[in-house]
């Protein structure tokens, strides 16, 4: 693969971003190289690509496995594993979010449900409960929410996104109905005022 400097800093921004997301830097640019490589690379020529050592590259490949983010393939006649990513962007974007759930807001959510069965945890501290069920509850609309959107598939999500403010504007609509449809309290007082 030819490393245009235009090649080079979507990799480099990947490494970045990978970083961000709870991946080393390395393992960040090795999934950027292969996510825009048309053909899949063996770790030789990861390495040779972004200049960096083989066990860098090992490494890198080992993390990227175990986020479920790289695809294993044989090449015929060839003794070498090779790696690609999965060819749909919608899925890998939906791994790195199961991965993200998975490493922080499982662990916070397991963490607060304890918190909130302790015997211990209402003497006092009202505020304090209240607050932690309150993130409790959010988290658990979070994930009722992710786990909705990661059962569909990558056209309906992709449909689903494109609404953006229309979704939005629906629920401004609905807002409107449910107030129209709802009984006005003043016409209702002054009627029952009215002698008959």
């Amino acid at each position: 693969m030819n490393i245009t400097p235009t090649i080079d800093t979507f990799v480099q921004h990947f490494g970045e971003m990978g970083s961000r997301w709870g991946l080393n830097r390395t393992a960040g640019q090795i999934c950027g190289l292969l996510f825009i490589s048309e053909n899949a690379m063996n770790a030789d020529q990861i390495g040779d690509a972004l200049g960096i050592s083989r066990s860098n590259v090992s490494g890198g490949l080992k993390e990227l496995q175990a986020w479920n983010l790289l695809r294993s393939v044989s090449i015929q006649g060839d003794r070498k594993d090779y790696f690609t990513t999965g060819d749909d962007v919608w899925e890998i974007a939906r791994t790195l979010i199961d991965e993200r759930r998975r490493r922080e807001i499982d662990p916070t959510f397991s963490m607060l449900r304890t918190a909130l069965l302790k015997e211990d945890v209402g003497e006092g501290n009202d505020y304090a409960v209240k607050r932690m069920q309150e993130m409790h509850d959010l988290l658990e609309l979070v994930m009722g929410w992710v786990n909705e959107m990661q059962t569909l598939n990558s056209q309906r999500l992709q449909t689903l996104l494109k609404l953006g403010s229309g979704v939005a504007k629906v629920l401004d609509m609905t807002d409107k109905l449910s107030l129209r449809d709802a009984p006005d309290e003043r016409s209702t007082s002054v009627t029952a005022q009215k002698p008959s």
